[in-house]
């Protein structure tokens, strides 16, 4: 399993499988629904040119409901499913913040996770 798919398989049960790739959501949507996108992630390299048994990747978590209380329930569910996962290694970067979803009359937030998995 890659990275994805492990963070996918931790998300998917907050919000009835409704987890996808930020540039790949369909139309139309039910909510909640929790989108995700790799943001780089921290190069790791030894002198000796070993090959790093783990790879770090900076990834972003957006998600969505037609409340701020859902969506704020959502936070804390989200955060604790990602950094207690024994599929990976995480740690949240920052907290949540509050996303603009007043053009499309949604709540949303966003939090941004480094995640250690094996290569």
């Amino acid at each position: 399993m890659t990275v994805l798919t492990d963070l996918v398989s931790v998300l998917e049960p907050l919000v009835g499988a409704r987890v996808y790739e930020a540039t790949d959501v369909p139309d139309n949507m039910r909510l909640p629904y929790i989108t995700y996108q790799q943001l780089g992630g921290r190069a790791v390299a030894f002198l000796e040119r070993a090959l790093v048994p783990k790879k770090n990747g900076r990834f972003q978590i957006n998600w969505w409901a037609p409340t701020k209380a859902e969506v704020d329930a959502l936070a804390t569910q989200i955060g604790s499913v990602i950094v207690l996962s024994t599929l990976f290694q995480a740690s949240a970067i920052e907290e949540p913040v509050d996303a603009d979803g007043s053009l499309v009359n949604l709540f949303g937030q966003q939090q941004d996770f480094a995640i250690w998995s094996d290569r």
